[in-house]
């Protein structure tokens, strides 16, 4: 049990660094060969806080587990939410001033809604989840005409999204990177997914719990780096964008693989339980950032991560469900 714990947090840290590792030398490349900044902040570093969420959800699927899959995605949109931005606004109070990032807000509750239509009725497709691909390309292609004409308007979102992109970094260092990255991920969600997997049955754990629980909060931990280093260099729309586009991402692209490589049904707790906290709290921020202040403070941040902590206790007081 203790090796298998070992391995778990071992698997996560190199799941984690090879993600930024493939994240960066894909960035560092495609700005070398004169990709436009505003393509790459919207493309590879949006989603680059995602990669260990798709390859844990690929990994997952293909070893027959659909329920860890979709419970990583709601596990880790839950997490994005009430324990990250809760845990940044401790840090320091977020102000919402991007027209870009208030438009992202009804989409991503439009987005959630989508997953609950989709898992109504306990089972998730393989045309639901080619749908959910297709609607990820829409979303990409929608999102860079946007903020290409908010780009003319110098919005703050688009212009800390470019002071990301790694600088004077050679081609073949950036390739190396990228090699390294596309090596040890798929190793290391393996050797998290593998070992999930041994302690959930070891303590009696469903497959849809371990994903909500201790695989979500792991793979969350790019959203939680960025959005802290965001908001300590004053990038507080940054750190809320990551969050949202995480979970707009998460939600198309992350749930349609294990749709399409192993369609099964779902346990009823993911729809019956976990579809509506993950739709409470993403309300709860959209109400929170979108109100009168426009911000969210330390009060509303402290609300978010307790709610996170209740629902992490009920779910380890209901592990088999």
């Amino acid at each position: 049990m203790i090796e298998a714990v070992a391995f778990l947090l071992v698997g996560l840290i190199i799941l984690v660094w090879s993600a930024d590792k493939l994240v960066f030398g894909s960035a560092a490349l495609a700005r070398n060969f004169g990709i436009s900044p505003l393509v790459i902040g919207m493309t590879i570093l949006a989603m680059g806080s995602s990669a260990p969420e798709m390859m844990v959800s690929a990994t997952a699927a293909l070893n027959g587990k659909t329920d860890t899959a979709v419970g990583n995605v709601l596990g880790s949109n839950i997490a994005n939410i009430a324990l990250i931005l809760g845990i940044t606004a401790l840090i320091k109070p977020l102000s919402i001033s991007s027209p870009v990032l208030r438009r992202e807000f009804p989409l991503m509750i439009a987005v959630t809604l989508l997953a609950g239509a989709i898992m109504w009725n306990n089972h998730l497709g393989f045309y639901e989840g080619v749908l959910l691909f297709a609607l990820f390309g829409v979303f990409i292609i929608a999102m860079l005409k946007i903020s290409r004409n908010e780009q003319k308007n110098g919005d703050l979102l688009l212009e800390e999204q470019e002071s990301e992109i790694p600088n004077d970094v050679t081609n073949p260092k950036a390739a190396m990177w990228i090699v390294i990255g596309l090596i040890l991920l798929p190793i290391s969600a393996g050797l998290l997914v593998d070992n999930a997997v041994i302690i959930a049955k070891y303590f009696g754990m469903s497959d849809l719990v371990i994903g909500l629980t201790i695989i979500a909060v792991g793979t969350s931990l790019p959203e939680l780096a960025a959005s802290v280093a965001g908001v300590l260099k004053g990038e507080d729309d940054m750190a809320v964008g990551n969050i949202v586009g995480s979970n707009v991402f998460n939600i198309l692209a992350v749930m349609g693989i294990p749709g399409i490589l192993n369609p099964s049904m779902l346990s009823e707790h993911a729809m019956g339980r976990d579809f509506w906290v993950m739709l409470g709290v993403s309300l709860l921020l959209v109400v929170m950032a979108l109100g009168k202040s426009r911000s969210i403070n330390r009060i509303e941040g402290t609300i978010l991560c307790m709610t996170f902590l209740a629902y992490q206790t009920y779910l380890f007081m209901n592990m088999a469900a």
